[in-house]
């Protein structure tokens, strides 16, 4: 394959430095042509050190002169602010973009990748929750393709390859359950922070973690899934999969199901998003199937994690619902994190936000970017 050139944004989170590491194993074939953090500026400097990229975004305009003061004398260009993130992704040498970053905050530099006509290897679920018939008509229009890098989403995607033609009758989208697993609506009034980001088999960064313990981030993905691969909500089905091997499994029109198995480690959707349509060989631990000689499959519970079923809610009315989901559950994570509500209250902050926020059917970029705001503002109101 040809050697392809990156911007990964979000470098310094739990994807970013995953993805750094894989193109460190296969330097043969990527190469690193920008990096950007939000705060995180001695990270930065220490990954742009080492791989030498064309140029580096810190956010966090407070942090500039530091960055640029490590960086200058190795001819690394350094640029701060979100509207530097949108414009380095446009560059004529990146071949494709990797949008690792946290929450709201990919939608807009990933749009402008799209209309510079990048390809998308995309790890920001929020994107395609915010503003999903928006950014797949942009990226159909300027022929850009969006490859996922969700573990989920990337078991669906391989187990279409050479099936694109064939219909599909339903998805199956797998959750570990996370550590609360089980639990009923009593014992999880009164479950820590730190517990909440104690996830039994992935190691992610704080606010995916907690919202895999709540069940919204599968209700993140169900939203994403409708977009990435053209479904309805009744189309798409989720599972508690406590082991997390079986990573999703497409069912199609003739009753029969391929699932893409593997051990749970971000490493290889993420290096088979950057590599596609090629598969690399690499040193990632192998699974074994003597090691995991029970593979077990449960209902989730829609009245005990009612995140799940408000993301249903959510993408059944459609229009910015889900935009307003979104929103108002980076405040409530924040707010989680910062120990200001329970466990609990976080899916009742949503359902009332939900409930009082202006509904838009058919919504623009601005009414996003409008809706956002307010979501925000009433979550905030409520906690």
């Amino acid at each position: 394959m040809t050697k392809k050139r990156l911007a990964i944004l979000g470098s310094t989170g739990s994807i970013g430095t995953q993805a750094l590491s894989v193109v460190v194993e296969q330097n043969e074939h990527f190469e690193v042509e920008v990096l950007t953090a939000h705060s995180n500026a001695d990270l930065l400097i220490e990954q742009a050190l080492l791989h030498q990229p064309n140029a580096v975004v810190i956010g966090d305009e407070r942090h500039y002169e530091k960055v640029f003061e490590a960086l200058d004398a190795h001819f690394i260009k350094v640029y701060a602010g979100d509207e530097a993130l949108s414009q380095v992704v446009q560059m004529d040498s990146v071949d494709v973009v990797l949008t690792a970053l946290v929450g709201y905050a990919g939608l807009i530099p990933t749009l402008a990748a799209i209309d510079a006509g990048k390809n998308i290897a995309l790890a920001n679920k929020e994107t395609l929750v915010v503003a999903g018939e928006l950014v797949t008509q942009r990226a159909k229009a300027k022929g850009v393709n969006i490859y996922p890098v969700d573990s989920e989403h990337s078991a669906i995607f391989q187990c279409l390859a050479g099936e694109f033609h064939n219909p599909i009758e339903k998805i199956v989208l797998t959750a570990s359950g996370g550590p609360f697993r089980g639990m009923n609506r009593t014992a999880l009034a009164n479950v820590t922070k730190a517990q909440a980001l104690k996830h039994p088999n992935w190691d992610m960064g704080a606010k995916i973690t907690i919202d895999s313990a709540s069940m919204m981030n599968k209700g993140l993905e169900v939203i994403e899934a409708k977009w990435l691969f053209g479904l309805k909500p009744e189309q798409i089905e989720v599972i508690v999969h406590p082991q997390s091997i079986v990573h999703s499994l497409v069912q199609f029109e003739d009753g029969s199901m391929k699932a893409q198995l593997g051990l749970p480690d971000m490493k290889l959707p993420i290096q088979y998003a950057l590599a596609y349509p090629d598969r690399l060989q690499n040193t990632f631990e192998r699974f074994n199937f003597m090691d995991y000689p029970n593979l077990t499959f449960e209902q989730p519970d829609l009245q005990t994690f009612r995140n799940l079923q408000l993301a249903y809610d959510a993408l059944n009315k459609g229009g910015n619902i889900p935009c307003v989901l979104n929103a108002a559950n980076e405040i409530v994570v924040e707010a989680f994190l910062n120990d200001k509500i329970g466990f609990l209250q976080m899916s009742d902050v949503l359902a009332d936000t939900l409930q009082k926020c202006t509904f838009v059917k058919q919504p623009s970029l601005e009414d996003y970017i409008a809706s956002d705001a307010e979501a925000r503002r009433l979550a905030t109101d409520k906690i």
